[in-house]
C-alpha cells in the first residue's frame, strides 16, 4: 500500500502556491492592460524627446526661466530616455499588448 501521509500538506502548500501565481497573473494582466492604454502618452513623450522640444527645454531650466514650483522630472539627464527604453523592453516582452 502506498505512503499518503505526507499528500495533504503537500497538496495544501502547492495549493496556496498555485493560488499565489494565479493572483500574480492577473494583477500582471491588469497592469499590462493600464499600460497599454498608455500607448498615445508614451508616443506624446517619445515625439517630445525626440523634436527637440526637450532639448530647449532643458536649456530653459538650467537658465532658470521655468520656476521651481513646477515639476521637471521629464527633465533629468536620463529620466525621458530610460523610461522609453524601459518601455520598449516592455513592449518586447509582451508584443501583443
Amino acid at each position: 500500500m502506498k505512503e499518503y501521509k505526507d499528500a495533504a500538506e503537500r497538496v495544501r502548500a502547492m495549493s496556496l502556491a498555485m493560488e499565489r501565481v494565479k493572483k500574480a497573473m492577473e494583477a500582471l494582466d491588469r497592469d499590462l492592460d493600464r499600460l497599454g492604454r498608455l500607448e498615445a502618452t508614451v508616443s506624446d513623450l517619445d515625439d517630445y524627446q525626440r523634436s527637440g522640444l526637450w532639448l530647449q527645454d532643458f536649456e530653459a531650466d538650467e537658465a532658470g526661466a521655468i520656476p521651481g514650483n513646477i515639476n521637471r522630472a521629464v527633465l533629468s539627464q536620463d529620466g525621458l530616455y530610460n523610461l522609453l527604453q524601459d518601455w520598449d523592453s516592455l513592449k518586447k516582452l509582451f508584443p501583443c499588448r
